[in-house]
């Protein structure tokens, strides 16, 4: 394999961390952009997601050992996956925001953030008692398909990750520009009270956010098993903190500057990791979230907003 080869190798990788981490990154922004609260149980919404999302392969019969899918069993066994995952996600995330959020709607202060925290805490040590410390494999229904591309390869399994991530991108970006609630998403981000004195309804606005984003995360954490053929309780913690970046690089609560944001951050691993060392990834993506909270603390994308408190 050439040097060529060895960075397109790592361009197909960043890539596909970097789709994952822009899933990810859009529930903080989505639910930033409204309520200008970071949601650290976000990290672990992703992480359930994971494991609601190998019970489901499970159930349908996708185990280590068995046969991989094809056909129309491959494409009915992943939408039944996804929604599945997607929909349970989202209404975790929905009742994260009812019965620990809502009560502190009006109360001023970090609270609610650190209510997030204490959440994210809760979930972790839920799975963790619950599952077990030990990683579970998470077996993939794909068929081992491979493209070469020179000396790189293209599997299957990069190629659906990268086509579901920009389709729910795409539809995320279509639902809020054109959609009755999308607008309405945007004019609470706007000003909550002009908007709840133009007849919309603020806490149905919120809960939309709350579900969309953490169904996104739920996709996100298959997409993480796919790729790693692996889950575990720890892994919200990482992937959730490099999001969390992505957000901040991009503007937390920009839509497109989340997927922008996802996209370098998975880049930077995979090359970072490349041209000094996989244990230097941190460092560097780190390093980029305090530089941008220095001198860009809008992020590439995001502009100064006044304070809606």
């Amino acid at each position: 394999m050439t040097l060529a080869d060895v960075y397109l190798q790592q361009l197909i990788n960043g890539l596909s961390l970097g789709a994952m981490y822009a899933l990810l990154a859009l529930g903080f922004t989505l639910v930033y952009g409204i309520l200008e609260l970071i949601n650290f149980a976000h990290f672990n919404v992703f992480m359930v997601g994971s494991f609601v999302a190998l019970g489901m392969f499970e159930l349908l019969g996708v185990v280590p050992g068995a046969p991989a899918l094809g056909g129309a069993a491959l494409a009915l066994t992943l939408l039944a996956a996804f929604l599945v995952t997607m929909v349970a996600s989202g209404v975790l995330g929905v009742a994260i925001e009812r019965i620990a959020l809502r009560p502190l709607r009006n109360v001023r202060g970090p609270a609610a953030m650190i209510t997030t925290i204490g959440v994210s805490y809760i979930l972790f040590n839920l799975v963790l008692l619950g599952i077990g410390a030990d990683s579970k494999n998470f077996a993939s229904p794909l068929p081992p398909l491979k493209f070469a591309l020179g000396g790189a390869v293209l599997r299957l399994r990069e190629v659906l990750i990268w086509a579901v991530s920009l389709f729910l991108m795409a539809l995320l970006t279509w639902f809020v520009q054109f959609t009755r609630m999308g607008k309405a998403m945007r004019a609470t981000a706007q000003d909550p009270e002009a908007a709840r004195m133009m007849g919309i309804e603020v806490d149905r606005v919120i809960m939309a956010a709350f579900f969309l984003g953490s169904a996104l995360a739920g996709a996100g954490g298959l997409m993480f098993g796919l790729y790693y053929n692996f889950t575990s309780y720890i892994i919200g913690f990482t992937a959730g903190l490099r999001a969390f970046t992505a957000a901040v690089l991009g503007g937390i609560g920009n839509v497109p500057g989340a997927m922008v944001g996802g996209i370098i951050i998975g880049l930077i691993e995979a090359m970072g990791g490349q041209l000094i060392s996989a244990s230097w990834a941190d460092v560097i993506i780190f390093s980029i979230l305090v530089l941008v909270l220095v001198f860009r603390p809008a992020g590439l994308f995001g502009r100064v907003a006044p304070n809606k408190s």
